[in-house]
This record gives structure tokens, C-alpha cells and sequence, in this order.
């Protein structure tokens, strides 16, 4: 990994617990929120930091910050397919 992607994986990480504190504590957002938020651009560019979005997602909840949830309920990341939510871990 490149200091380029660390400091860009820190930055999602973050934007996640930034974007999270500015919500109610019961609030989602989805990893697409944090990655406009490092992107910064008006064009498209962020879709590619979906993925690592996702990957800084798992790494809070490894550090018990924030939960993955998928139709309301909490989920274990590997178990996590199709579209995610991220909330403040309760």
C-alpha cells in the first residue's frame, strides 16, 4: 500500500466519524457519503473510492466505533453483500 492510499484510507476513516457526528446517534449514511466527502470533485471520480470506503467501514467496526447494518440490523461485515449503512456503534 502507497502513502497515498494510507492517507487516503485515514481520510475515509475520518469522514465516516465526522459525517456520523454531525447526525442524530441513530443515523445511517452510506459509504458513498464519505466518499464524496474525500473526493471533493463535481464529477463521478468518487465512485472510486467506494470500495475503500467500505474497507475503512470494516476497520471501525474492528475498533468498535461504528456498526455495519443492512435492512436495519447490525451485520458482520464479512457477512455484509449489497449495499451497507454505517451508524455510531451502540
Amino acid at each position: 500500500m502507497t502513502a497515498d492510499e494510507r492517507q487516503t484510507d485515514r481520510r475515509l476513516e475520518r469522514a465516516i466519524l465526522e459525517l456520523l457526528e454531525r447526525r442524530a446517534p441513530t443515523s445511517t449514511i452510506c459509504p458513498s457519503d464519505a466518499a464524496r466527502a474525500v473526493y471533493g470533485g463535481d464529477d463521478d471520480g468518487w465512485r472510486a473510492l467506494m470500495e475503500p470506503a467500505r474497507r475503512a467501514a470494516r476497520r471501525l467496526v474492528t475498533s468498535g466505533e461504528v456498526e455495519i447494518t443492512q435492512g436495519g440490523r447490525r451485520v458482520e461485515p464479512a457477512e455484509a453483500r449489497g449495499p451497507i449503512r454505517i451508524r455510531r456503534a451502540r
